[in-house]
C-alpha cells in the first residue's frame, strides 16, 4: 500500500482515537456531576494533570514518572502537578508513601489560576510525621488559622491528634471531604485537621514535588452535593 493511500487511513485513525478520549472525560464528567466515583490518575500517564517547575529549562519527566499504575516524583526540583479541570465540593482519596528517607510534600486544595511555586492554595501536609498539617498559601485563609496558628509559622495550623502515619515505606491514605467553604482530612481514617470558612472554595488539585522522593496512586474523586 503506497503511502498516499496510506494517509486517510491514519487520519480517519487519528480522529477516532481523539473522539475515543473525548468521550471518556465526558463520561467522567458526567459521573462526577452524579456523585460517582472517578478516577483522576488511569495509572498509564499524567494524563489530565499539568506539569509545573519554575524553571522553564528543567525536563518534568525527570521529576514525574509514571510506572505499574503509580506516579513516582524525585522530589526535585521543587514544583507540582496538578488537574487541568478545577473542582468544589468533593471528596478526595489518594495512598502516598514515601520511596525513600521520608521528607516532605503535600496535596494542595483549591488550587487558583496563576502556577508559581507556591500557589496560592490551601496545602494538606504530607510532610513526615505531619500528615493532617494545613498550610495557608498565597494569603488564603480559614478560621482556624485565625485563631491556631503555630508560633513556628504563622502559615501552618498544626494537626490535632496523634500521628496516624504508617511506618515509611508503607502505603498511607488521605480521605479530603471539601463541602462547600470546609474542608476535612482523615489520615488512615483518623480525623487530623478541619479548616472551617475557608476564602476559596474550589480550584485545582495538585500533588508537590518538595525535596524527598514520594509516590502517589488511586487518586479519586466524587463529587458531593452542596451545602444548604
Amino acid at each position: 500500500m503506497s503511502y498516499k493511500m496510506m494517509l486517510p487511513m491514519m487520519f480517519a485513525m487519528i480522529i477516532l482515537v481523539s473522539l475515543m478520549m473525548i468521550n471518556i472525560r465526558a463520561d467522567e464528567t458526567r459521573a462526577a456531576e452524579k456523585g460517582e466515583w472517578i478516577s483522576l490518575f488511569d495509572g498509564k500517564s499524567l494524563q489530565g494533570w499539568v506539569q509545573f517547575l519554575p524553571d522553564p529549562n528543567a525536563d518534568p519527566a525527570k521529576t514525574w514518572m509514571v510506572k505499574d499504575g503509580v506516579i513516582h516524583c524525585t522530589g526535585n526540583p521543587a514544583g507540582y502537578i496538578r488537574t487541568d479541570k478545577k473542582f468544589g465540593n468533593y471528596q478526595l482519596q489518594l495512598e502516598w508513601r514515601w520511596a525513600g528517607s521520608p521528607g516532605n510534600s503535600g496535596v494542595l486544595l483549591h488550587v487558583q489560576d496563576k502556577d508559581e511555586v507556591w500557589p496560592k492554595s490551601i496545602e494538606a501536609q504530607l510532610m513526615h510525621e505531619n500528615a493532617g498539617d494545613f498550610w495557608v498559601i498565597g494569603g488564603t485563609d480559614f478560621e482556624e488559622h485565625k485563631k491556631n496558628a503555630s508560633k513556628e509559622d504563622d502559615r501552618r495550623v498544626p494537626k490535632r491528634a496523634d500521628c496516624s502515619e504508617k511506618k515509611p515505606g508503607e502505603w498511607n491514605q488521605y480521605d479530603i471531604w471539601c463541602e462547600g467553604d470546609t474542608i476535612r482530612v482523615f489520615v488512615n481514617g483518623v480525623l487530623q485537621n478541619e479548616a472551617h470558612k475557608c476564602t476559596v472554595t474550589e480550584g485545582y488539585i495538585g500533588l508537590q514535588s518538595e525535596g524527598a522522593p514520594i509516590e502517589f496512586r488511586n487518586i479519586k474523586l466524587r463529587k458531593l452535593e452542596p451545602k444548604k
